[in-house]
């Protein structure tokens, strides 16, 4: 039990101390585990409220209890306030802090606005100024029905630069008039420049008068019996009806918002956001805060805030089902009007969220419930002491020892976490075609980096008895008492749901045909397959895009991209004087020379 009269003590010291200034405040327990992290305008002010205890809910008096020390961080800003305070929740994962597993980048259009004939395509990642961005997109399959309709309405490249400056004849996109065939002069760089700006004009709302000035075009084009032109502007004002029709009246007033609802059920809480860009859903997503107990509705809400805008660029509004406390505060921090509605259009759209939320929580339930069923399962059938937390199920893949790689994939009771998924690129040639080796490397690279945790409940190979006593006898110098280690090799005629199961000093056994647990078994272990023969397959791909000029010291991706883009191929690169090659940007006589050299020793 804790000294709650003791903690309270240690906090008030720390009030006399904090700052009266924005910033970030840390509550570190006696073993300087890190008990909470937060944020405020005025630390001071805003740890004072700690000391009241009787306003405090049970878990926040429980932390208190545990304070023997504080650290502060000021601040000029409460934005800087907000990402401070998300950086040292992610690396310390207090366990008094509302947790958002966020692991997801949304994908976005992009326009590159910094060349003279700017490309339209799906883009994850950083952002640069000089692009234009549009979205987010809850979904792949969402943007790239939007990349279809606007390749018809506005006729836009999608191709890679390298490709676009190297083409001599249009692509299959022209013959299908997706692309208005910029690539070899089939529009000019104004007319172009045309097309983009109503494209960007479109995305951001702001032409609404464009269909009429593309239906007196095309009549103007028809009279003067320049069919072709008018066939071309009929499909763009089809693609534009197309895009027009898919968007929803009650979305029809919002440029750009993020409609956010929390709902309660099931001691489960959900986060559903929808996102509205230009008068259309361009998808909705739901998320699961953690370590939520004791916490309100209104105190999860505004951490959820706080840790996904600090990870994503918020749109100009965000709209609420319900008001919060430090609405300023989040506002400045954040860079984004908050609101709520009670009545209109907008509070539909926050009825029709929560619906979707609630949803989302009785899907939650009805898998966490058989996910819950299968461990228990789990754990009955291979005799472990506790119901598994973390379970490390590991496969290699390899071409007759090329390219071989071990993968770990990693399975919790919220499912599979994907973040800790791990590779281990075989190097040793000498073992890449023994799959018992392989095992031991990976399993004893592993445990080199295995700490409290990490530390896994159970250890599944994809493999017989050979690869558990590989396992075993690499693993010799660990405490193994604790990890329960199963092979799974196939059964009669390799069916699925019909393989082994092998524990030391157990007899092989299987599992009932077409259990739920049979099948959650297969579940795992092919889920490490997948990961494992995509990574592999990923690793044997990259490795047919490099070349001779790789080989070359001192030329890296930025150098290559530059003599490729200029010469075409590697062939003309080996055949260049050392004058031509000093004509590629960043190609001095030195680096020339060393190139020249390279390919005529």
């Amino acid at each position: 039990m804790f000294d709650i009269k003791q903690g309270l003590a240690h906090l008030q010291e720390h009030i006399k101390v904090a700052p009266e200034k924005p910033g970030v405040y840390r509550m570190i327990a006696d073993n300087d585990e890190v008990l909470y992290v937060g944020k405020a305008k005025n630390i001071r002010k805003r740890i004072t409220a700690y000391s009241h205890l009787e306003k405090l809910p049970l878990r926040l008096q429980q932390m208190v209890a545990q304070i023997k020390r504080m650290e502060f961080i000021i601040v000029e800003n409460e934005a800087r306030a907000l990402l401070v305070e998300n950086e040292l929740i992610k690396k310390f994962k207090p366990r008094y802090n509302i947790l958002l597993k966020d692991d997801k980048t949304f994908p976005h259009l992009m326009i590159d606005m910094g060349t003279d004939y700017p490309c339209l395509r799906k883009y994850r990642g950083s952002r640069q100024d000089k692009n234009k961005y549009f979205g987010p997109f809850a979904s792949v399959l969402a943007v790239n029905s939007v990349v279809d309709l606007l390749q018809k309405a506005f006729l836009l490249r999608s191709c890679r630069d390298s490709v676009f400056k190297n083409r001599e004849r249009p692509c299959l996109m022209y013959q299908i008039k997706r692309c208005s065939g910029p690539c070899v002069g089939r529009i000019s760089q104004e007319d172009y420049q045309n097309l983009v700006q109503e494209a960007v004009d479109f995305l951001e709302g702001r032409n609404t008068k464009m269909q009429a000035e593309l239906s007196a075009k095309m009549q103007e084009a028809s009279d003067k019996m320049d069919y072709e032109t008018a066939l071309v502007l009929r499909d763009r004002i089809r693609a534009l009806t197309s895009v027009q029709s898919g968007h929803n009246v009650e979305y029809a007033d919002i440029k750009s918002a993020d409609v956010l609802a929390l709902v309660r059920k099931n001691n489960v809480i959900c986060i559903q956001i929808f996102f509205i860009r230009s008068g259309q859903n361009c998808g909705n997503t739901p998320y699961f805060p953690t370590q939520t107990e004791g916490a309100s509705d209104e105190e999860v809400l505004e951490a959820f805030l706080g840790r996904f805008y600090t990870g994503h660029l918020p749109p100009k509004e965000i709209i609420l089902d319900r008001e919060l406390e430090n609405r300023a505060f989040l506002e400045k921090a954040i860079g984004a009007r908050i609101l709520t509605y009670s009545k209109g259009k907008k509070a539909a759209i926050l009825k029709t969220v929560q619906a979707n939320a609630e949803a989302s929580i009785d899907r939650k339930v009805a898998l966490m419930a058989g996910t819950k069923n299968n461990l228990e399962e789990f754990q009955r059938i291979f005799n472990l002491p506790h119901l598994p937390q973390r379970i490390e199920i590991y496969d290699n893949s390899h071409n007759q020892g090329s390219f071989a790689i071990g993968a770990m994939v990693v399975a919790t009771p919220d499912g599979f976490d994907k973040k800790s998924y791990r590779t281990f690129n075989i190097k040793n040639s000498e073992i890449t075609n023994d799959d018992f080796a392989m095992m031991k490397e990976v399993l004893s690279r592993r445990f080199a980096r295995m700490d409290a945790s990490n530390k896994p409940d159970v250890i599944l190979l994809d493999g017989g008895k050979g690869q558990l006593s590989a396992v075993h006898e690499c693993l010799k110098d660990y405490d193994l008492s604790d990890i329960a280690i199963i092979a799974i090799s196939k059964g009669p005629d390799r069916n699925a749901g019909k393989e082994f199961y092998h524990m030391e000093g157990r007899e092989s056994f299987s599992l009932p045909f077409q259990s739920p647990i049979a099948f959650y078994m297969q579940n795992l272990r092919d889920e490490a397959h997948r990961f494992a023969i995509g990574t592999h397959r990923k690793r044997r791909a990259k490795s047919i895009y490099k070349s001779r000029v790789d080989e070359i010291e001192g030329i890296g991706c930025r150098r290559k991209r530059d003599l490729l883009n200029y010469f075409g191929s590697v062939e003309e690169i080996s055949q260049a004087t050392v004058k031509d090659l000093q004509k590629v940007d960043g190609i001095s006589k030195k680096t020339a020379e060393k190139i020249h050299n390279y390919f005529h020793n």
